[in-house]
């Protein structure tokens, strides 16, 4: 008897000490929205180390398996599916691409694994579906500050260039859904591909409508030729970005082009501007001294998405223990939650938790981010 109690008291002690909390994610680590996934994987390994090192969650280590989608839709559904199946994983965090999060959804609800996204259109979360998530803000709440920015000033007249993308898409639509509440007139509606070299022909079209504005909706290296071919094309008015080109690799690839660009982008990127008593401020700059110390790169918002994806995650697995629908319903009864993105309040009917307020409208000035005015 006391041979089997000792057994058993043996078992016990190594089933806890080899416990774990498997965690998958995705990220575009290569491709053309590189610039994005790095980050994100990055601030994904550091939190889990951080978290480890503090002991886990629950008393567990996270044991982390991150793949790289390359930007693909396809292969974030074979990587997402290897996770599930083969990996045995809790939750996955990720994808990076709208078009990746949408080609995943479906395999989230049918394996009931809580995923969170860090992709940013509102159809990952519209409809809801049980396990999904989103962290970042929508393109709805973007394209709502941007034209709230355009009334201050008067102008009413824009031009819309969006990728040929998810993305592009899920921007498109809400710019042209959202701007008669605004009073705001589209007089061209261009479109490009990802890997498009040259956006004269199109901008050209534009400029014949002579637009108080050209709003461009895209990732990666497309947005920064847009930039570079309508300075060199001398036109005139704003030029406004999506908040999909908020990184210092945008001004990179942009140069001098990039000067002047307005885009409505999170707190993150001018953290050492914001006051003193905001409730932001601590968080965002513990953050980027952290990251920009260990990567020896600037910090950007996207790596932000997977930072308060691994909050949500965090929560709901301290709330919900090891199990999914538990994880779920505690990550709904999230309240007042300060991310890098905003504040979060979830529920059932939203899972996102962000309104437009988290933006904030940035300029470009000097190869800095800059509050606009």
């Amino acid at each position: 008897m006391k041979v089997k109690i000792l057994v058993c008291a043996i078992l016990l002690v190594s089933a806890s000490a080899f416990a774990e909390i498997r965690l998958g994610a995705l990220f575009a680590v290569t491709g053309p929205a590189s610039f994005l996934g790095l980050p994100e994987k990055q601030t994904l390994e550091m939190l889990v180390d951080e978290v480890n090192a503090s002991g886990g969650i629950n008393g567990e280590k996270v044991k982390l398996f991150i793949y790289d989608t390359k930007g693909s839709d396809q292969e974030a559904r074979k990587k997402f599916l290897r996770l599930v199946q083969k990996d045995k994983v809790l939750a996955v965090i990720g994808p990076t691409r709208t078009g990746s999060a949408l080609a995943i959804k479906d395999l989230a609800e049918e394996s009931k694994i809580p995923l969170f996204t860090c992709a940013a259109s509102r159809k990952i979360v519209d409809p809801v579906a049980k396990y999904v998530f989103k962290s970042p803000q929508s393109d709805d709440h973007a394209v709502e500050k941007i034209f709230e920015y355009l009334t201050t000033k008067n102008k009413s007249k824009v031009a819309i260039m969006t990728a040929q993308n998810g993305f592009g898409a899920a921007g498109r639509d809400a710019l042209i859904g959202i701007a008669p509440r605004y009073k705001i007139e589209i007089v061209a509606d261009e479109k490009f591909r990802d890997t498009d070299k040259d956006m004269t022909s199109q901008l050209s079209k534009i400029a014949s409508n002579n637009p108080d504005a050209v709003i461009v909706w895209g990732v990666g290296p497309a947005p920064a030729i847009v930039a570079k071919n309508f300075r060199q094309l001398n036109m005139k008015g704003y030029l406004i970005m999506s908040h999909g080109v908020a990184s210092k690799k945008f001004i990179e690839l942009a140069g001098d082009a990039a000067e002047g660009i307005i885009l409505p982008a999170g707190r993150l990127l001018i953290a050492d501007k914001l006051p003193e008593k905001d409730k932001f401020k601590k968080l965002l700059v513990d953050y980027k001294s952290k990251y920009e110390s260990k990567f020896n790169s600037p910090v950007s918002t996207f790596g932000g998405h997977a930072y308060d994806s691994f909050l949500m995650f965090k929560k709901g697995v301290e709330e919900g223990g090891k199990d999914g629908a538990k994880i779920v319903a505690a990550v709904e009864k999230i309240k007042n939650m300060i991310g890098t993105a905003g504040e979060f309040n979830l529920s059932e009917g939203d899972h996102n938790g962000l309104t437009k307020e988290a933006f904030e409208m940035l300029i470009i000035k000097n190869g800095n981010w800059e509050i606009a005015e």
